[in-house]
């Protein structure tokens, strides 16, 4: 498989975006996370060629309009994730998630028909390959605290209160 990385710049941070040859994208992480990345990657796909280079220009204008306000610009972004078939069902539900909303990893797990199972939700969100887009940043724990983000809790912040700035009508869910 080959795979293509272009490290594009966001508002605070570098993004590392990897997309396939038909321009999906299978993994965006922040840039102090590479070493992370690179281990999924090989996880997932096994023996793979990475080269740098651009990432498709609909992916970047996608993030550009994200993180000028438009919150629902990665709607539909094009992804192609490994995983198994749970975590897939759980990174699906999250696209789910109104931008601007939380809601808790139980009720994440009961809009799956998989009441008690917040756990396994929990694991699927922080493996997760490809925030922001899937935006897990969203899910937080059942007493409105933020939990488990991979890239640091003040980062899930500023993501909820900059979708919160341009939805200003969003509640928690």
């Amino acid at each position: 498989m080959r795979l293509r990385l272009e490290r594009w710049t966001a508002p605070d941070s570098t993004l590392l975006l990897v997309t396939d040859t038909a321009g999906a994208l299978r993994s965006l992480e922040f840039a102090e996370n590479e070493t992370r990345m690179l281990r999924l990657l090989r996880a997932h796909y096994g023996d793979h060629a990475l080269e740098e280079a651009a990432a498709p220009a609909s992916l970047t204008r996608a993030l550009d309009a994200y993180f000028a306000g438009d919150i629902d610009a990665l709607a539909h972004v094009p992804t192609a994730t490994a995983g198994t078939p749970f975590q897939r069902e759980v990174w699906k539900a999250l696209r789910a998630i109104p931008a601007g909303t939380t809601i808790s990893y139980g009720q994440l797990a009961a809009r799956l028909g998989r009441k008690g199972a917040s756990r396994a939700v929990g694991a699927a969100n922080g493996a997760n390959p490809i925030p922001i887009v899937v935006p897990c940043h969203r899910v937080i724990g059942a007493d409105g605290s933020l939990t488990g983000f991979g890239s640091g809790l003040p980062r899930k912040q500023w993501l909820l209160d900059h979708e919160r700035r341009f939805a200003p009508s969003a509640a928690g869910v």
